[in-house]
């Protein structure tokens, strides 16, 4: 194998790491399990029939043909007082919260896939590097897929991380790719830490699956609340829709701010992640004020047009009786947290 693909692959818990997991509640007969049964497709489908449509039927605008809008904001430059959230395309980003500062799933590399040169960004949407990022308080990854835990993009940023905090099993991977095992946070789901800046970190489930190489579901995927005195923010993970979202809603008074998964979606696994109506639906359920919906206008994961997930939401949205927030923010662009007003355009729509 490969040496570059081999690191790429990271490595299957063990020791102590894996003792930890067959205590867990949540992991049985050799695997994390979902709250309910999840199936890989939908019934009716077949992966040799999702394979063959996705590598060789046309999908028109499947990817745009101008490059993604961004601007280039200066992360390092930002005053650490403000509360601020930034997207870099996907379900990589940015927040300063408390005058700590967090980095969610950086995806920096330009491609989603352990293997070179395949499954490239959409042009315009890959403008920030690890060479942008400032010292990282908190380094947060949802789970170990490609297109969210990125090798070449940590090892990168491994000198300006503080702390890394993932699921169960993940941090093998990173001790795997020479991180001080003394800064990893393993976490399960139902779980809380006190962090600096007066923050409380929670973990919640979501309803996905975990897996770099052969073997499925041997680490933990999961999402996370941050909540401060008077700010409390959900950020969502993968998913599929199911009844954590409302069990949510019931343990936490509300959210200010909800970000879900909204792309990348298909009927034929619409188990694991949501359908835009679906996402209107978690954030009903979460009693977010706002939603950011994310995992798209990056990367070419499903066969859907490259501009339908926020289409879509945005039109959902509009005609529901009593609609959501939603924010759209550009690549780059501040998103100030405490600015319940900031207006934001459907930028998408001048993009073919």
């Amino acid at each position: 194998m490969h040496k570059m693909l081999k690191k790429q692959l990271g490595k299957a818990p063990q020791g102590e790491r894996l003792k930890r997991i067959r205590q867990s509640p949540h992991y049985k007969n050799g695997a994390f399990q979902n709250i309910h049964d999840t199936p890989n497709l939908t019934k009716g489908y077949s992966m040799r029939g999702v394979m063959y449509d996705f590598l060789f039927k046309k999908h028109p605008h499947a990817r745009p043909m101008q490059p993604i809008p961004s601007v280039k904001t200066d992360l390092k430059a930002l005053p650490l007082q403000d509360n601020i959230l930034i997207w870099f395309g996907h379900s990589s980003y940015y927040i300063q919260l408390n005058g700590q500062r967090f980095l969610i799933d950086p995806v920096f590399s330009g491609s989603a896939s352990p293997i070179t040169g395949s499954n490239k960004a959409f042009t315009g949407a890959n403008n920030y590097g690890a060479a942008d990022m400032p010292q990282i308080d908190y380094l947060v990854i949802t789970h170990d897929h490609y297109d969210h835990l990125d090798y070449p993009t940590v090892t990168q940023l491994k000198p300006n991380i503080k702390n890394i905090v993932c699921g169960l099993g993940v941090g093998q991977h990173f001790e795997y790719w020479g991180f001080n095992p003394a800064i990893i946070k393993e976490k399960d789901w139902d779980e809380s830490e006190a962090l600096s800046g007066n923050i409380t970190l929670y973990t919640a489930p979501t309803r996905h699956f975990s897996g770099r190489a052969f073997k499925r579901n041997n680490t933990l995927w999961l999402s996370f609340v941050l909540e401060t005195p008077d700010f409390r923010m959900y950020l969502g993970g993968d998913s599929g829709y199911d009844t954590h979202f409302k069990a949510l809603g019931q343990k936490f008074p509300g959210f200010d701010l909800a970000i879900l998964d909204n792309g990348q979606y298909n009927l034929a696994w619409q188990a694991i992640h949501m359908l835009p109506a679906e996402g209107l639906k978690a954030a009903k359920d979460l009693k977010a004020k706002r939603i950011f919906p994310v995992h798209s206008s990056k990367f070419k994961l499903s066969v859907h047009p490259w501009d339908e997930p926020l289409r879509t939401i945005t039109a959902l949205n509009d005609q529901q009786k009593v609609p959501s927030v939603i924010i759209t923010p550009k690549i780059g662009e501040v998103v100030y947290l405490d600015n319940k007003q900031q207006v934001f355009t459907k930028w998408w729509e001048d993009i073919e």
